[in-house]
């Protein structure tokens, strides 16, 4: 007899105690979502329309936990919580362990939960839940603040989340041709088939490397930066105007993507005030040299999805999306995933 086909999840289950049953020492079997799970229920267009939902929403995220659990290792344990009070609870656990050799660096976990009971409902794979929020935020910005008319994207950086910036702008954009950046010409040539291979990659894509980053600035309509640069990559002479620049790589104060040239002359939205202001090197030290005025900051991603910001003011407005990340879109993906899940049951 023929085969059934392959339900998307067939998840690991994982014995934990129910809290939910009346039977004393009873067991359910929690689902544990891997990386292919994770990525192929988070298509880009319904996951950018759930993270402009969820920007809409009241959704509690505070501060992240940072612990350092192994000083003789350097390894650090992040705790970053989101809940919605009639819906889910979530949790990330990120460890960072730069001494690892063997096993990755960063490492992550999700951990779904019902808000009323507090039960658990799955665990996810976290760096596959990462990855695909923090592009699908980067295009949910420039859905507002690119023009409509871009069709050239530069990628400065070849790490392994510059694919997924990559299809994500292509998702919200009528993105022709896109030129990749990075030091090693290898792994520019590993991101290239990449983004060649994926299946939500649009026919007819052009993928170059480009060698020259002025020029390659010079010629994009859009800009997407993710890498650990300490000194400024984009030079603001070498941007047009009507471009849109999205520095996701910086995440700590001492950390830059975007010279002062480029933050003086742009209109900068983030993905939230209280992250950015707090940990974006981009903001904070061109806030504290004066080459950036806290008025150039005009809004953050719920202010757009909720009307209250209309984005890109004119065609030659040169426009900057800082992003730091948030748990609030970790929430929104996860439940998406749920519910992928919850539907095959």
């Amino acid at each position: 007899m023929p085969r059934s086909p392959q339900r998307l999840f067939e998840p690991v289950q994982i014995d934990v105690y129910d809290s939910r049953s009346t039977v004393t020492g009873a067991h359910a079997m929690i689902p544990y979502l891997n990386q292919e799970q994770v990525t192929a229920a988070l298509p880009w267009a319904a996951l950018i329309d759930a993270l402009r939902a969820a920007f809409c929403e009241v959704i509690s995220t505070p501060a992240r936990h940072v612990h350092h659990i192994s000083p003789s290792t350097d390894t650090t344990l992040l705790l970053m919580p989101a809940w919605q009070s009639d819906g889910h609870t979530g949790v990330k656990l990120v460890t960072v362990a730069p001494r690892n050799t063997h096993l990755p660096a960063v490492q992550a976990l999700f951990i779904l939960l019902d808000s009323h009971t507090g039960a658990p409902l799955a665990l996810m794979d976290g760096e596959a839940l990462t990855k695909k929020r923090t592009a699908a935020a980067s295009a949910l910005a420039a859905d507002y603040l690119a023009r409509r008319d871009s069709r050239s994207l530069l990628m400065v950086g070849n790490g392994h989340l510059a694919p997924h910036l990559a299809l994500a702008h292509c998702a919200v954009r009528p993105i022709e041709h896109i030129r990749i950046w990075g030091r090693a010409a290898e792994k520019s040539a590993a991101c290239r088939a990449a983004i060649l291979a994926d299946p939500t990659c649009p026919p007819g894509l052009r993928i170059s490397l480009c060698e020259d980053l002025a020029s390659g600035c010079a010629d994009a309509d859009i800009i997407s930066c993710a890498t650990t640069s300490s000194v400024p990559l984009v030079n603001g002479t070498w941007v047009r105007d009507g471009t849109h620049i999205d520095l996701v790589g910086g995440f700590r104060p001492d950390m830059r993507e975007a010279d002062d040239a480029l933050m003086a002359r742009a209109e900068v939205t983030v993905d939230t005030y209280t992250g950015a202001l707090a940990e974006a090197g981009d903001l904070l030290q061109c806030l504290d040299n004066g080459s950036l005025q806290r008025a150039a900051i005009v809004a953050e991603l719920a202010e757009l999805c909720r009307g209250r910001h209309g984005g890109r003011r004119s065609a030659n407005t040169v426009t900057v999306f800082k992003s730091v990340g948030t748990a609030l879109e970790d929430l929104a993906a996860a439940n998406l995933v749920w519910q992928l899940h919850s539907a095959q049951q």
